[in-house]
């Protein structure tokens, strides 16, 4: 058996037809589109057009469209850009969010906490959705900013981004609302009028395209400032000379993603849904973690925690064994730390210490999925054995 990959929640292998797009364009014309000679002005057609193609997947004007480097800019520019100006503006200094986002919502979140902000982290239940009812009620005149994922990265629990804006508007209308839509950009419908947005973040590894290519939803008019300085590009938005072949890979891969988006998810979903249904049967004392109901979930993640293992360890069998898998566990300064999502979920440390996420793509095929339902069972049980006490 060749490897198999189930990370795709991490990266996802570049499309050949957003390759054969990039390098298209950073072989033919790699001039500065800031320049006004004509190489520049080839460059600049090419991110015009890209900028068009991206607001139209997403149904939005072009103007309000800005490239970044990825995620984590993105998410660190909107949700900067929007509490700094809001503040300056007096219309308060509170932000709320939930405790299972992306470590870079997290962070900036308590960045600006050191910086003089008021932060609320909200619950979520059991499954990784947030409570709604505690939303409400954390929202009040002084919160600027709300910022809730699409999906999470570890569970693939969908959050209701839409009901979630709607509710905190009601109760402060001027509130900003900020989606990462990076894990679930290709699976659903993340345009801004969808989810009810003021800002939305996006990333093309995710969904095919290039590393090093991102993009920010800035609403026109939404009270908001730039965060990367120095020169004027991105009409002062985000200071530095654009990666037009990254923002081109980007656009084609968005409209690949929204176009084929249908198959790509009933492939990916069929996929899912015989380790969410047949991995539990095949090795005991599975706990499965995220939404019970498939449909509430992304459609090509799997996670779970196995009792009386240690992730790491299964991680490294499976590499082993040619399979690429994820844990929710992250190691810092050289302890292994439970994941934080799991943790807010209520699941104990211990348990937490044995995840696994697998996560399927366009790949990915029946037979690779049969190799890991024979692969893991026994690695498990081997692993079950060495452990002290068994």
């Amino acid at each position: 058996m060749e490897r198999v990959y189930l990370d795709h929640a991490a990266t996802t292998p570049p499309d050949p037809r957003v390759l054969e797009a990039v390098w298209t364009v950073l072989s033919r014309d790699w001039g500065n589109p800031s320049s006004i000679y004509l190489e520049g002005q080839r460059a600049r057609r090419w991110l015009d057009e890209a900028r068009a193609r991206c607001a139209r997947a997403l149904g939005v004007s072009p103007s309000e469209i800005v490239f970044t480097s990825g995620g984590t800019e993105s998410i660190n520019a909107a949700i900067r850009g929007a509490a700094l100006e809001q503040r300056d503006r007096g219309r308060g200094d509170h932000i709320v969010t939930s405790q299972v986002e992306h470590h870079a919502v997290l962070h900036t979140v308590e960045r600006l906490e050191r910086e003089g902000f008021r932060a609320t982290f909200l619950p979520v239940d059991g499954e990784g959705r947030v409570d709604l009812a505690a939303l409400e009620e954390a929202v009040g005149p002084e919160t600027v900013l709300l910022s809730l994922m699409a999906a999470n990265n570890e569970v693939g629990a969908l959050q209701p981004v839409a009901e979630a804006a709607a509710l905190a508007r009601a109760r402060n209308p001027r509130v900003l609302v900020h989606s990462d839509a990076v894990q679930a950009a290709g699976a659903l419908d993340v345009s801004p009028d969808a989810l009810g947005v003021d800002l939305l973040t996006l990333t093309a590894h995710k969904f095919y395209g290039p590393k090093g290519s991102g993009l920010l939803y800035v609403r026109g008019g939404a009270p908001w400032r730039a965060q990367m300085l120095g020169g004027g590009q991105e009409r002062e938005r985000r200071a530095g000379t654009e990666n037009v072949a990254g923002a081109f890979g980007l656009a084609v891969a968005m409209e690949l993603a929204w176009a084929e988006r249908d198959e790509r998810v009933a492939h990916c979903r069929h996929l899912r849904d015989r380790l969410l249904f047949e991995l539990p049967e095949r090795v005991p004392d599975t706990v499965v973690t995220g939404p019970a109901d498939p449909a509430a979930r992304l459609p090509n993640n799997f996670s779970c925690c196995f009792r009386d293992v240690e992730g790491e360890s299964v991680l490294l069998a499976l590499d082993m064994a040619e399979i690429a898998a994820s844990s929710g566990s992250a190691c810092t300064t050289g302890a292994l730390e439970p994941s934080h999502v799991l943790t807010a979920m209520g699941v104990d440390a211990d348990l937490a210490h044995a995840s696994l996420r697998l996560s399927v793509g366009t790949g990915t095929t029946d037979a690779q999925i049969d190799y890991v339902l024979e692969q893991l069972p026994p690695i498990v049980e081997r692993l079950r054995a060495l452990a002290p006490g068994a």
